[in-house]
């Protein structure tokens, strides 16, 4: 393993922290935001996280598999955020 390589953990690291605000954001979305609204602002929420992934992965500044870790970011959140969204969906579903 080069010096340049990113050890496994730290690889890893930046990909969690985006999947965490990826929670953060779908619950602050899910809970304050009006239910006809949801889904707009969880599209935000899904930009914001591919702000995020490139933000975090730029300040990383190691250029092997930065495709790589920003797909996986932005791929968890995607799925982190739908399930979310469907989650908050059936909850508005059964409400009514």
């Amino acid at each position: 393993m080069s010096s340049t390589e990113l050890s496994g953990r730290a690889r890893w690291t930046g990909v969690v922290i985006v999947w965490v605000a990826a929670v953060l954001m779908g619950l602050v979305v899910g809970l304050f935001a009006p239910i006809g609204q949801r889904a707009g602002w969880l599209s935000l929420a899904l930009g914001g996280c591919l702000i995020l992934s490139f933000a975090v992965q730029l300040g990383i500044a190691r250029p092997e598999g930065f495709i790589e870790r920003v797909a996986s970011s932005m791929l968890g959140s995607f799925v982190i955020l739908g399930v979310i969204g469907g989650v908050f969906g059936l909850i508005a579903i059964n409400a009514a």
